[in-house]
């Protein structure tokens, strides 16, 4: 059940502006399309803010990797507990919210590495916090296998709530929850309007527009678009909706009603260099993914990369 105050502060998303600074013509030409990554670092998660640097997880042990988008270069800035690190977000204040499977999440400081938060999220077994979305009153967390979302309530100045403020939001309306094992809830997003959340879930292929206040979902119009199966990452920019669909190595890219109940196609993004993105993040005009290479047998010695596309 979700704490009582806690609802009451998630009841109106509103609406909020998200810049980044753009590279400039020549820098943006020169910056590496492909960024190596730690071998064996098995990414998933990634996140942009307002500078040049991707962060981005490790599903080995949850370490955490900062890349530099002008030149390639990056370094591991917090070496993780042992558990995964899945989705990630980082919000204005330097914070990386951290979703962690069965082990709910964690919130860390990007400059110092150092743990500030760590959240029990889920009550009910198989557990997996999987995808984040950030509002400016709430860190909201897909649960890929129970009818659930999760939400840490932000104060007034962006405190953290207390580890048993965790809000946990049962999803009903048009949302089905498929068999035991399949991935349902995965990447999510707020609408254009910030009025409502979307989720993907991914067995299925359907978009999904989540009212926070109540959890009653409504199956996005998309048109007479393929369904979004395998469909994991999301990023909304202006009314722009990209979904990553991992094994089929492309984006969809859709346009979207100011209150995400429907969309219309618009083309889709493939790249020869994609080996099962994930999860997208925006920088200027390139998209940044993960390869997780989920086709691939993973070692310690396995490469992973970051490529970049054209928005």
């Amino acid at each position: 059940m979700a704490h009582p105050l806690s609802r009451r502060r998630l009841l109106t998303l509103g609406t909020a502006t998200f810049g980044a600074l753009t590279l400039g013509p020549h820098a943006q030409a020169a910056a590496p399309t492909s960024l190596a990554l730690p071998n064996g670092w098995q990414p998933e998660g990634i996140t942009i803010g307002a500078g040049p640097y991707a962060y981005l997880g490790s599903l080995v042990d949850g370490s955490l990797y900062r890349a530099d988008l002008r030149t390639g270069t990056g370094k591991v800035i917090s070496t993780g507990p042992g558990t995964p690190a899945v989705g990630l977000k980082l919000d204005p204040r330097g914070r990386l919210f951290v979703a962690a499977r069965s082990f709910g999440a964690r919130v860390v400081d990007a400059r110092s590495g150092e743990t500030l938060a760590s959240y029990t999220l889920a009550t009910a077994t198989p557990s997996f916090a999987n995808d984040i979305v950030l509002t400016p009153r709430a860190a909201w967390f897909t649960e890929s296998y129970q009818p659930v979302l999760y939400g840490l309530p932000l104060g007034r100045n962006g405190e953290l709530p207390a580890a048993g403020d965790v809000v946990r939001l049962p999803l009903t309306g048009d949302w089905v929850q498929s068999a035991d094992g399949a991935i349902n809830a995965n990447g999510i997003a707020r609408t254009p309007d910030g009025s409502a959340l979307l989720v993907v879930q991914a067995g299925v292929g359907l978009l999904h527009r989540v009212d926070p206040a109540t959890g009653i979902t409504e199956a996005v119009d998309l048109g007479d678009a393929a369904p979004l199966t395998n469909g994991d990452g999301l990023l909304v920019r202006g009314r722009t909706l990209y979904a990553v669909q991992n094994r089929q190595n492309a984006i969809d890219v859709f346009r979207l009603a100011a209150d995400g109940r429907s969309g219309v196609f618009q083309r889709r993004i493939t790249d020869p260099a994609f080996d099962v993105p994930t999860t997208v993040a925006a920088y200027g005009g390139r998209l940044y993914l993960p390869n997780a290479r989920f086709t691939t047998t993973p070692t310690s010695e396995t490469t992973y990369s970051v490529t970049a596309v054209g928005a």
